[in-house]
């Protein structure tokens, strides 16, 4: 797994805890590994010898976009993309929305990892 840094984004955890959330939610698997990287994803994937990326879909709507992106990494690197859809359970989540939840002090226990849900705990509501 490799967390992305995107500096046009300012995320509500650090690449850090991010990382370290991964590893507790992961850590029962000996072969994850978790790392984090900046720039193109296909340059990623060719420094460390990854041909296919999985993605997961929620819906329809993240087809189109992650269809072009698909295409365009198999262009520029040869790189192939396997999608798979998501549990129809999980499948109305959104980050930005378990974010504003949990910012106005809902319950997310259910929606995220107890690592995830112990982060939250730990940041003031922006909505106090």
């Amino acid at each position: 797994m490799a967390v992305f840094s995107n500096r046009s984004k300012s995320g509500m955890f650090t690449v850090e805890e991010r990382i370290e959330m991964l590893a507790d939610a992961t850590s029962q698997y000996a072969n994850v590994t978790i790392d984090s990287f900046q720039g193109l994803t296909v340059d990623y994937c060719r420094a460390h010898e990854i041909p296919v990326i999985v993605k997961g879909l929620r819906a329809v709507s993240d087809f189109d976009y992650e269809l072009q992106m698909a295409q365009m990494n198999r262009g520029l690197a040869g790189v192939d993309t396997l999608f798979m859809p998501t549990n129809p359970e999980y499948s109305f989540l959104a980050s930005s929305m378990v974010k504003d939840i949990a910012g106005w002090g809902g319950d997310v226990s259910a929606l995220v990892p107890p690592a995830v849900l112990k982060k939250f705990a730990e940041r003031p509501s922006d909505h106090a």
